[in-house]
């Protein structure tokens, strides 16, 4: 017997550590642009490079709430945890999105 209320968990976790993934390595390559290309030292890549490590930081608590979803116990009262730390994931990962979009504008600015 399959529980699918389980499997639909956990191909929302994979899912969510698979976005984790996409995201992390685009906010790599923005911090590894903006410092290739000189304008980290600029006031506005400066700002930008600020933004991006703020992004980091945001994609590393994703990991940690990622990883406490993993350890977390389906029992009474858990599925509202669950929920909530999706939805702090999926608002951590729309700001970071958010964050390393503006790089490509002020780089593709600067070129």
């Amino acid at each position: 017997m399959v529980d699918l209320a389980a499997a639909r968990d956990d191909r929302r976790l994979r899912d969510y550590r698979s976005r984790l993934g996409t995201v992390q390595e685009t906010n790599r390559k923005a911090l590894a642009r903006l410092f290739q290309s000189g304008v980290i030292f600029s006031r506005a890549g400066a700002r930008l490079g600020r933004d991006l490590l703020l992004a980091h930081q945001h994609l590393t608590k994703v990991a940690d709430l990622l990883g406490r979803l993993a350890d977390l116990d389906r029992g009474l009262g858990r599925d509202s945890e669950a929920e909530a730390l999706y939805a702090q994931v999926q608002s951590l990962l729309a700001r970071t999105s958010e964050l390393s979009a503006r790089s490509d504008g002020l780089l593709a600015r600067e070129r």
